[in-house]
């Protein structure tokens, strides 16, 4: 009966592709007539009630768009593509095309894919073109948003185009490159390379994907989902290579070995004579570029091993392309673009062209998890908090640490999990697979004992349900039945009302489901043998499940790591993607201080492809790309320092112009607290001295037209933490001198107050002070952070004070025409939006009071947070009139690295690196 289910489905849905929109009446018809042709074949078709679930699944995909992205070229780019595609046979693009409409894919989504991969394509080097060339581009997406199917694309058409080498260098575990091999099977190949040696009767070959639409012209794979790159294998299977004229691909783990087998066979062969594989076009995708290929030595004979190793492949070929897939580019942005000619060409810096992919609008992102679903007031939508580890599974833990029992919010996940499962069963999705990622360690043995105390938790449940869930209402004399109806009474009494359905459909859906380990040592998660039903897995694991590995329907998340590298965080978030049908179902347990600093990436994430299409838009070139995303005030914390270069000082060129900075960490020693607190007595003493016009605002106090010499001189005697490295006062005044004449002569300073709450006598002012919550292991070392949203101190719409109300409302248009919002959504309006509008600095003078984070009332260390309000600062400044807009900050890599710590080098990455 599913398979009628999905069989009608993918009729509809590829027969709607090239066809008007129906009406809701039109396409129920349609789907009904349909599906009595199909009964009449395989009896007895769909019910009405499936009818009617496609009809609404459709509706729904008609409603998801997706944006072409941004491009950055080279000066010297010269379009082909349009002039070459009337002799271009789309045959590999066609089926693809096919398979993803019957995947599921929206109409839009597929349209925009078409449309962005003939961008990327038309920037590699011209096929039919027998000169030499050599093209180094760059695709930045987001982090499980469809980057594979994308290159897939890319690769179809390719080949269609007349490449007849394709290489993909996929993760450095083998599950990741066995992962990626089978979507290029399904994708591009047509079979199973797995299996392609056996037969079927009459000796098929085992045909999937898009073989099932034209098995004809089938490319050639020298490695396949059981093996990686081996010469001797390489060597057999040439033969079936007739003069290229159909295409050679290889999907390869990014492991130096196998690199090195590669070319030495490509030298063996042209030792031998056999000039004809170098002599083809060669394109090479670089997945997850930001990963392992980076040259992270930065000496001119001092190279990484892979590094050196694609610089190699790349020049063995007289025609190569190399794209480097990431949603993390902040690494590759850092190779250095103005070393000398040489090494410049050499390095993988992608100086031809930077293309930025738009998420289609129905992505599980960042933005959506971290800052739309975490309001200023009220409960996370998604997200819930872990504060109950320390004593059972620390962050911070050994190799022997034993586990005798879970923490209690783990076991809650746990059975959030099965309850969702559950859920989505009754919701017809019984066939799709449901997972749950369990992240806590880097350490493969301690997986294996969060692995056992998980499998005994579920036997427990698992054993409960199948005694006594059909007892009815007497079942909830269960102590584990009882806490399964807990929580879904607090979790998911909106998303499914009636327990007595859950409570009768619990056995069917969580008898089979299972714990899995998946690192180096073992890898139990396959996706590929479930029948008509999906698979129900809780997938344990470390940094294997940290980077481009895909969990099938991952719905429940319980992540316990701590590192503050951008790249290294926003990988492990795998959770991000597309949940359609249950996106209401996700829920992400995490550490309170690990949500923070997701808040804060996810803004920065945002800005750069920001920054992406404002390039696009002044036509700038990727080198000029790559420093503006350098002069980042984030930049400093996005990576593992080593990716930054050598030496013991960093010298970053920050862009103030058009930037709003403020404190989100000070000094809570005392003699910086009064010093601190005088200044700001100081200033504010100055202006109810004067005769300034001021207002009243929704933020707090406004006063116009104070002079700059009043915020120079609050800067000049502010005690900076020394560990905010933005908020330096030095290069600050130094760029704000350099406009005090003109631009930058008066300000509009705001002293912010709660309209709610207890006010406080500050200065002689009345003033209810803002609440954050502060990281409190920090107040151990004298410092204070605030988190809270985007680890801001402000509150959101800030940068709206004093900017014209005529001026704010036309930004707010044009940014809902830009976002596609209609006038009657709620927009939660980014603050750059104002930011623009502004032609004169706002000064914001902040008293802030601490809290403990939710939680953590009860720690000792909660006694360290200042009783009285604290002083904090922040400016947004207009966009600069001078050429110059940057200042100098330097910053010793050694304190960085005290201050940030490392990219986390997982016991399970080294065990698989020691094990190839």
């Amino acid at each position: 009966m599913r398979n009628a289910f999905e069989k009608l489905k993918n009729t509809v849905e590829m027969d709607l592709f090239d066809s008007p929109r129906m009406t809701g009446e039109e396409l129920r018809s349609y789907i009904s007539d349909l599906n009595m042709l199909h009964a009449r074949r395989n009896p007895p078709g769909v019910t009405d009630g499936e009818i009617e679930l496609i009809a609404k699944e459709i509706e729904a995909k008609e409603g998801i768009k997706a944006g072409l992205g941004a491009v950055v070229d080279s000066e010297d780019f010269e379009p082909w593509l349009d002039d070459a595609k009337p002799s271009i046979e789309p045959f590999y693009w066609n089926r693809y095309q096919k398979l993803l409409l019957q995947n599921g894919l929206p109409k839009d989504v597929v349209i925009s894919t078409d449309k962005v991969t003939d961008k990327i394509l038309s920037r590699l080097g011209n096929p039919d073109k027998q000169v030499p060339w050599d093209r180094r581009g760059m695709v930045v997406g987001h982090v499980q948003s469809g980057k594979t199917a994308n290159y897939a694309g890319l690769i179809c058409k390719a080949a269609d185009a007349g490449y007849r080498l394709i290489i993909v260098i996929a993760g450095i575990h083998n599950n990741l490159r066995n992962q990626t091999q089978a979507r290029i099977d399904e994708g591009f190949i047509g079979r199973d390379t797995g299996k392609s040696q056996e037969t079927k009767k009459g000796g098929a070959k085992h045909i999937i994907g898009v073989g099932h639409f034209d098995p004809n012209n089938t490319p050639v794979s020298l490695t396949n989902t059981l093996r990686d790159f081996n010469k001797a294998t390489a060597s057999t299977n040439t033969s079936e290579i007739d003069s290229y004229k159909v295409p050679v691909v290889l999907v390869i783990k990014k492991n130096h070995r196998t690199l090195a087998n590669l070319l030495d066979w490509l030298k063996d062969n042209s030792a031998r004579g056999d000039q004809e594989m170098i002599d083809q076009p060669m394109l090479l995708i670089d997945d997850e570029a930001d990963n392992a290929s980076i040259n992270t030595k930065y000496g001119k004979k001092l190279v990484t091993t892979i590094n050196g190793q694609i610089r190699d492949l790349l020049n063995m070929f007289h025609r190569s392309c190399y794209v480097g897939y990431t949603a993390t580019p902040f690494a590759n942005i850092f190779i250095d673009p103005d070393q000398d000619d040489e090494m410049y060409n050499e390095d993988l810096f992608p100086r031809d062209f930077i293309i930025g992919l738009d998420a289609p609008s129905n992505y599980f992102g960042p933005t959506k998890i971290f800052v739309d679903g975490l309001p200023e007031d009220g409960d996370p939508t998604w997200l819930r908090y872990i504060t109950d580890n320390e004593d059972i599974l620390p962050i911070k833990h050994k190799i022997d640490h034993e586990l005798d029992t879970l923490p209690p919010s783990l076991t809650r996940a746990l059975r959030t999990f099965l309850l969702a499962r559950t859920i989505r069963n009754l919701r017809g999705q019984k066939a799709a697979h449901c997972s749950m990622l369990v992240n806590a360690s880097r350490f493969t043995a301690v997986q294996g004992r969060l692995r056992n105390r998980l499998h005994e938790t579920l036997e427990r449940i698992q054993n409960a349900v199948r005694i006594n869930a059909s007892r009815g209402a007497a079942a909830l004399s269960d102590p584990e039945i009882a806490a399964l109806h807990t929580v879904w009474q607090e979790e998911y009494s909106d998303a499914e009302s009636d327990w007595s359905a859950i409570q009768s459909e619990l056995l069917d859906a969580i008898a089979s489901a299972k714990i899995v380990e998946v690192n180096s040592r073992a890898n139990d998660l396959d996706y590929s043998n479930s029948g008509e039903r999906g698979q129900t897995v809780v997938a344990v694991g470390g940094f294997s499940l940290s980077r481009g590995l895909t969990l099938e329907g991952l719905t429940v998340t319980w992540f316990l790591r701590n590192t503050m590298m951008y790249d290294t965080l926003m990988q492990m978030g795998r959770w991000f993607g597309y949940r359609g049908g249950y996106e209401d179902l996700c829920r992400i347990w995490m550490p309170g201080e690990a949500i923070d600093w997701y808040a804060f990436i996810a803004n920065a994430a945002e800005e750069l492809h920001d920054e992406l299409r404002t390039m696009e838009k002044a036509k700038a070139t990727p080198r000029m790309f790559g420093l503006a995303v350098r002069s980042h005030p984030a930049s400093l914390l996005v990576t593992a320092r080593n990716k930054l270069g050598s030496g013991q000082k960093v010298t970053m060129r920050i862009g103030l112009s058009n930037k709003f900075v403020e404190t989100a960490k000070v000094s809570i020693q005392p003699n910086d607290l009064a010093a601190n607190l005088e200044l700001a007595k100081s200033l504010v003493s100055k202006i109810n001295a004067g005769a300034f016009s001021e207002e009243k605002t929704q933020w707090g106090r406004l006063i116009r037209g104070v002079p700059v010499d009043y915020v120079d001189e609050f800067f000049a005697g502010w005690r900076n933490e020394d560990r905010s490295v933005t908020t330096d006062p030095r290069p600050i005044r130094s760029y704000i001198r350099a406009r005090k004449s003109d631009q930058l002569k008066t300000w509009d300073v705001l002293i912010p107050s709660l309209e709610k709450g207890i006010s406080e006598d500050i200065l002689g002012t009345s003033i209810v002070p803002a609440n954050r919550s502060v990281d409190l292991h920090d107040l151990k070392h004298e410092f204070m952070s605030f988190s809270g949203k985007k680890m801001r101190v402000a509150s959101r719409g800030i940068e709206k004070a004093g900017v014209d109300a005529p001026k704010a409302q036309a930004a707010e248009a044009r940014y809902r025409a830009k976002e596609g919002k209609s006038e009657v959504e709620r927009v939660n309006y980014p603050d750059s939006i104002y930011r623009k509008e502004r032609n004169l600095g706002l000064f914001i003078l902040h008293f802030v009071k601490g809290r403990a984070p939710k939680g953590e009332e009860t720690k000792k260390e909660v006694a360290l947070i200042p009783s009285d309000p604290v002083v904090a600062w922040g400016i947004s400044l207009p966009e600069s009139n001078y050429e110059d807009d940057g200042e100098e900050f330097i910053v010793n890599t050694v304190k960085l690295r005290e201050l940030f710590g490392e990219e986390d080098e997982d016991d399970d990455q080294e065990a698989a690196l020691e094990a190839s």
